[in-house]
C-alpha cells in the first residue's frame, strides 16, 4: 500500500485554493465566503507573511485537518439544503404551473438519494484519512460524531474534488486523461525510451498530483514517480483511491447532481458514474510509487535531484509563478527536463490581500530562458477539459501550452560543480517519502 508522507505545515488557506481549475464563474461566490469566514481569524493572507511558532503551526494545522474533515462530513446536508430550497421555489409555483411538472419533485428526490450515497462514499474517504500520514497525527475529535457547517468556498472545493475522482479514476474520464496525462508520458517515453535507459533509476517528479492518476501511470511504467500535492481534499481522496481501492468499477459516485443549470434531460443530472477503472494496488511489487504532502517549493529544495519535472494544470497554482521556474530548475539534474502542459488560470487572482502575478504565457516563457533553460518542443494551442460534464449545455475548454524545456547537460562543467556532478551522476535525493509496503511484505494502515 502507497504510504503519505506529511512534509511540511498544511494548515495554511492557501491549500484549498489550489489543485482545481474549475473556471473561476462556477465558485466566485464560494471565495467571497471564504475570505469574509478566513478573514476575521487575524490571520494575514500573503504567504510571505505566514511566521508563526513551532506550536502556532502544529495548532493551525490541526485546526485546518479538521476544517476539511468536517467539510467531507457536512456534504449531505449541504446538498440537502440545495434540495429544500429547489423543493420551496417549486411549491412556490401557481398549482396550474406544478401541474404542467409532474416529473420536477421527483427528480429532486432522487438527487437527495444520491446525495445520500455520495455521503457513504464520502463517509469512508474521511475514515480512512484520519490515521493517513505515517509520521503525523492529529489526535481525536471531542464528538467525532457531530457535524460542523462549513463554508461555501469548503462545499464548493468538495463538489469538485469528487469531479477529480471522475477525471482520474473513471472510464468516463478517458478522454480527458488521453488529452492531459497522454502528451506527457509519450514526451517522457521519447525523452527516456527502456531501450536506453534503466527506467527505475529515472526520477519523475509531479507537482500538483491531485488524486495521482498521472504519477500512477508512469509510475506503472516502472519510472521512479512521486506525487506532491499540498490540498488535504485531494490528499484524503487521493489515499483512499490508492490504499482503499481493489476491485475495478466497485463504486460509485454522482458526481453532477449538483449542477441544476444546463442540464437537457433530468436524467442528466443524477445519472452515475463507477470507479476505479483500473485496480490501483496492481502496480508491479518493484513499482517505486510515492506521494509528498505539502508545498511544493518548501518541499523540494534539494538541488539537482530530479531526472524530469512534469507539471500538469499545474503552474497556474503559485502566487508568483516565478519562483516554481525557479525551483524546478533549481531540483532537475543537468541534462533534466520540464514537461508542462496547462492554461493560466491563476488561481489568487482578484483575492484580496493575496500575491498574485498574472503573467502571459509569452512573459513566462521569457523568464523560462533566461533562467537557463532550453526549450525543445512547444505546442501552443492544445485543447483539453478539466473535470468537464460532457452532457452539459455549458462546456469549457481550455487551449494549453505544452512545451519540453531542458536545463543544460553542462551547465557545471566549466568549474569545480561539475566534478561534484560527475560523482553524484547516479545518486537520488528526494523529500523524505516512505516507499510502498507492499514490497515490505507489511500490510499496515496508511
Amino acid at each position: 500500500r502507497l504510504t503519505l508522507y506529511q512534509s511540511n505545515q498544511l494548515h495554511s488557506p492557501h491549500l484549498t485554493v489550489g489543485g482545481g481549475h474549475t473556471p473561476r464563474e462556477a465558485f466566485s461566490a464560494g471565495i467571497n465566503n471564504f475570505q469574509e469566514e478566513e478573514a476575521p481569524q487575524g490571520r494575514p493572507f500573503n504567504k510571505e507573511k505566514m511566521k508563526d511558532s513551532p506550536e502556532e503551526e502544529a495548532k493551525l494545522e490541526r485546526q485546518h485537518f479538521w476544517r476539511i474533515i468536517d467539510a467531507f462530513r457536512f456534504y449531505r446536508v449541504h446538498v440537502q439544503e440545495q434540495v429544500k430550497r429547489a423543493e420551496g421555489q417549486i411549491l412556490s409555483l401557481p398549482q396550474r404551473h406544478q401541474d404542467l411538472l409532474p416529473d420536477v419533485l421527483s427528480n429532486l428526490a432522487r438527487i437527495s438519494q444520491c446525495a445520500d450515497h455520495n455521503q457513504e462514499i464520502l463517509q469512508a474517504v474521511v475514515h480512512n484519512s484520519l490515521h493517513m500520514f505515517e509520521n503525523i497525527e492529529y489526535g481525536e475529535r471531542e464528538d467525532p460524531r457531530k457535524v460542523c457547517p462549513s463554508t461555501t468556498f469548503d462545499m464548493d472545493k468538495l463538489k469538485s474534488t469528487i469531479k477529480q475522482f471522475i477525471r482520474d479514476w473513471s472510464e468516463t474520464g478517458r478522454a480527458e486523461r488521453d488529452t492531459c496525462y497522454q502528451p506527457i508520458i509519450e514526451e517522457i517515453q521519447r525523452l527516456f525510451p527502456n531501450d536506453q535507459y534503466d527506467v527505475s533509476k529515472v526520477s519523475v517528479l509531479i507537482p500538483g498530483a491531485g488524486l495521482g492518476r498521472l504519477a500512477w501511470e508512469i509510475a506503472r511504467l516502472g519510472y521512479i514517480c512521486q506525487g506532491n500535492e499540498w490540498s488535504f481534499f485531494m490528499l484524503f481522496s487521493s489515499n483512499f483511491v490508492l490504499n482503499r481501492c481493489e476491485t475495478v468499477n466497485s463504486l460509485t459516485l454522482y458526481p453532477w447532481i449538483h449542477q441544476f443549470s444546463n442540464n437537457k434531460k433530468s436524467s442528466d443530472q443524477t445519472r452515475p458514474i463507477i470507479f476505479p477503472d483500473v485496480n490501483p494496488q496492481s502496480l508491479p511489487l518493484d513499482a517505486d510509487f510515492s506521494m509528498v504532502a505539502g508545498d511544493f517549493v518548501e518541499v523540494y529544495s534539494e538541488s539537482d535531484s530530479w531526472d524530469c519535472v512534469a507539471t500538469c494544470f499545474f503552474i497556474d497554482t503559485a502566487h508568483n509563478v516565478i519562483e516554481y521556474v525557479e525551483t524546478i530548475w533549481k531540483i532537475l539534474k543537468p541534462g533534466g527536463v520540464w514537461i508542462n502542459l496547462g492554461p493560466l488560470l491563476y488561481h489568487f487572482e482578484n483575492m484580496a490581500d493575496e500575491l498574485s502575478v498574472e503573467l502571459s504565457y509569452e512573459d513566462i516563457r521569457t523568464a523560462i530562458v533566461n533562467v537557463g533553460f532550453r526549450i525543445e518542443v512547444e505546442k501552443p494551442s492544445v485543447q483539453t477539459t478539466y473535470t468537464e460534464n460532457d452532457r452539459s449545455m455549458l462546456r469549457y475548454i481550455y487551449d494549453c501550452v505544452f512545451f519540453v524545456a531542458r536545463k543544460p547537460a553542462d551547465l557545471y562543467f566549466n568549474g569545480q560543480e561539475g566534478e561534484e556532478e560527475e560523482e553524484d551522476d547516479q545518486q537520488q535525493s528526494f523529500p523524505p517519502a516512505a516507499k510502498s509496503p507492499r514490497r515490505e511484505g507489511t500490510d499496515r494502515l496508511t
